[in-house]
């Protein structure tokens, strides 16, 4: 397919800058497979879909405030440096994006706070990316700290505010537990400590796995040629619990739902000879657009992604293209919200 095909109309309007007041109260359009039915729900009525045995798979990864803002040394020009990905925890060593990056070289020293952290520029990357080593002399916990008190939530750039303290606790799922993410798993901001409880009153099961969002899921699509797109790699892990609990749900014909885009990278990155999910541990560079065989999932859910993403390609080789175009006409046009902190899809 040609990225010219993902091409939408996104109205300002309905990209959403706040998160709906009760996690579990946005809305849901469900976009049924078979019969191309389409129901508006909200988001907790997601658990009448699915029964006893059926399988829940989230990304458990914990969004760090990788936005920082600092200032060049000398000139003291004022600088954005968004962290992006851990090359070497002992060395400090980290690949970022920076913010104006004609002003941003190699060998240039970045000051960040007041001046508690430095850094300094080793190598180009692309035309604004960096890779930085900080020069700092504490351990890594030490430092982890020091960027979680200067850093700031990382908050989209269509999310059009400023970031605020509700953010820091918003842009983040309750289940969330392993660091090294750079943006949420939005699907996951839905759930609330309730509906996990009802999950678990009706026998279904929640597991996890763990996707380090960074610029794998976000990077545009520059060529009409979808073959020719290349992903950025993404740490994951798919650990034995959930594997158990996959491989017994599709042994018994139950539903396997993929809370996400980046679940759904991780489980299909996952696949055994004998289309079984299996274990695993290490980089992804997976990109899923239609046609596609799905081998795990049998449903899913995501949010309203942005036109030509690589989200919305996913998300229609899953659903179908043209029943997915149509699902984005129909919520466009029922004011549903878009984006990051915006409503909810279920697609089975």
């Amino acid at each position: 397919m040609k990225l010219s095909e993902f091409t939408y109309d996104l109205p300002t309007d309905r990209i959403a800058l706040y998160p709906a007041d009760n996690r579990d109260e946005s809305r849901l359009l469900v976009v049924h497979r078979d019969t191309g039915e389409f129901e508006h729900k909200i988001f907790k009525d997601v658990l009448d879909y699915f029964d006893e045995g059926d399988v829940f798979v989230a990304n458990d990864t914990k969004v760090f405030p990788a936005r920082l803002y600092g200032h060049k040394e000398k000139t003291g020009a004022k600088i954005e440096v968004f962290l992006l990905r851990e090359l070497n925890k002992d060395m400090f060593l980290w690949d970022v994006l920076v913010d104006p990056a004609r002003k941003i070289r190699v060998g240039n020293k970045l000051f960040f706070g007041d001046g508690s952290l430095v850094a300094e520029v080793i190598d180009n990357t692309t035309s604004r990316g960096r890779t930085i080593r900080f020069l700092y002399d504490g351990d890594p916990e030490e430092f982890y700290r020091t960027i979680d008190s200067l850093g700031e939530t990382p908050l989209p750039r269509y999310i059009n505010r400023p970031t605020e303290d509700a953010d820091r606790d918003r842009f983040q799922t309750i289940f969330a537990e392993h660091k090294g993410a750079v943006a949420a798993p939005t699907a996951g901001l839905h759930f609330t400590p309730q509906l996990l409880k009802r999950l678990e009153l009706k026998s279904i099961a929640m597991n996890y796995i763990t996707l380090h969002i960074g610029l794998g899921s976000f990077r545009p699509v520059d060529v009409e040629d979808l073959t020719k797109h290349k992903m950025d790699s993404e740490s994951f892990h798919v650990g034995a619990e959930t594997v158990t609990a996959v491989n017994r749900a599709l042994d018994n014909k139950k539903r396997v739902c993929a809370v996400g885009t980046t679940a759904m990278r991780s489980l299909e990155s996952s696949v055994s000879a004998n289309n079984r999910l299996k274990e695993k541990e290490g980089w992804t560079d997976k990109f899923i657009f239609p046609p596609y065989d799905f081998k795990i999932c049998n449903a899913m859910i995501t949010n309203f992604h942005l036109p030509q993403s690589t989200l919305l390609m996913m998300t229609s080789a899953f659903g179908g293209f043209e029943l997915i175009k149509e699902a984005y006409e129909i919520a466009i046009k029922e004011k549903y919200r878009f984006l990051t902190y915006g409503d909810a899809m279920l697609i089975i």
